[in-house]
């Protein structure tokens, strides 16, 4: 009965996504795109932004050329570079603090997922002063229009420049969860290679890793359209011809640009079709240990696909040879299974631990219902795990 339950749904949800007002952000690509940025800022009439970062980007001086031509432009800037690696309650309300105190206009996000996330949080927030973080958790929740927001990604892997979502943590109860409106989406992101070129070999791999993780989930789902396929396949293929080289050879400024796309089209993927229970389980390790959420996607992924057995096989042979490595001649289960080798050897090869260190087993139970509760009934996955199933994964997980 629960797994009809949550089939109907998720159906429920396949068909009404057509009639929702959909949007894609405004995209400027390609070398010195973010040149281009305080030109746009200002002919949307904005002269005062809140920028969203993280003392990492402060500190290298990514931002530098920007806030110059800002200060060019006569475009006052306030920035908020507390945002940790999994963006807190915490770091939305004093961001938000920031915002009202200097009576911005807009918001500019520079950095990776968490900067982004945290951005969207305060855009919320600011739309929605009487709804705290916690209340506006789930689905449609926010529906008023946000402040104008620029997505510049220095990261080519989470996507959320492109998406409907802000994942959140709240630290007191190790939570993390999503918040999903169509208003999330960003009005403009950057795709600058540029930005990237110094991003460490590390970094590199788990963020790629992530947006492999986001075109798969999106394409295994049961609420694919031709459209979200096509950005899978179209990601999938351009990272597995993309990703090992930018982690070898970080300066190879094409690679970048390839990777920076192609983690745009598997968020604009997800985005419409919803991930799966890799993120379910990841958003847990995040919460409770503040796993990395590109590193855990990228130890999960396997072993979820794995988990699911012959209901992936044929989506899975798909994915293989669109990323080259299938054979037209093999059965779907040899494809897929092909395919999965292939993502535990290209973790392998950019040095990814094939397990989770530091999961406490008296944690296991709390973290397999919370990802349950997310995943089920909202993500439409191609099996529907129950809690033994969860129980497994992370005893396979863990180190």
């Amino acid at each position: 009965m629960y797994n009809t339950y949550c089939r109907m749904y998720q159906k429920t949800f396949k068909l009404v996504s057509p009639l929702l007002p959909w949007r894609e952000p405004a995209l400027i690509e390609g070398s010195h795109s973010l040149d281009k940025l305080p030109d746009i800022i200002k002919k949307t009439g904005i002269s005062r932004i809140l920028i969203v970062t993280d003392i990492g980007i402060t500190s290298l001086g990514l931002m530098d050329g920007l806030l110059l031509n800002l200060q060019e432009k006569d475009i006052e800037f306030y920035i908020y570079d507390k945002t940790v690696p999994n963006p807190t309650i915490n770091n939305i309300e004093e961001a938000l603090e920031v915002y009202i105190k200097n009576k911005c206009q807009g918001i500019l996000a520079f950095g990776g997922g968490s900067p982004m996330d945290c951005a969207k949080g305060v855009g919320a927030r600011v739309v929605r002063p009487e709804k705290s973080i916690p209340q506006m958790k789930g689905q449609f929740k926010v529906r008023k229009a946000l402040p104008p927001l620029f997505a510049v990604p220095t990261t080519a892997g989470t996507g959320s420049e492109a998406t409907v979502a802000a994942v959140i943590t709240d630290s007191r109860s190790h939570e993390k969860y999503a918040i999903i409106d169509l208003n999330l989406i960003p009005h403009y992101a950057v795709l600058d290679p540029l930005i990237t070129l110094k991003l460490p070999p590390h970094i590199t791999a788990a963020t790629g890793m992530d947006a492999l993780t986001h075109a798969i989930e999106a394409y295994i789902g049961r609420s694919t359209t031709a459209e979200t396929r096509k950005f899978s396949i179209d990601a999938v293929r351009l990272i597995y011809d993309n990703l090992y080289e930018t982690y070898k050879n970080g300066e190879n400024l094409d690679a970048r640009a390839n990777m920076q796309k192609a983690a745009y089209l598997a968020g604009l993927a997800f985005t419409r079709s919803y991930v799966g229970n890799v993120h379910a389980i990841a958003h847990t390790l995040g919460g409770f240990y503040s796993v990395p959420h590109g590193l855990a996607n990228a130890i999960i992924l396997p072993y979820v696909l794995e988990h699911y057995g012959e209901t992936v096989w044929d989506p899975l042979a798909e994915l293989a040879i669109a990323a080259g490595i299938g054979d037209p001649a093999a059965s779907s289960e040899e494809n897929a299974k092909s395919f999965i080798g292939s993502i535990k050897s290209l973790n392998h090869k950019m040095g990814i631990p094939q397990k989770v260190s530091g999961i406490i087993d008296n944690d296991i139970p709390l973290m397999a219902e919370r990802a349950l509760k997310e995943a089920n009934p909202l993500y439409p996955v191609p099996k529907i795990f129950g809690i033994n199933d969860m129980l497994t994964l992370y005893q396979l997980i863990k180190e």
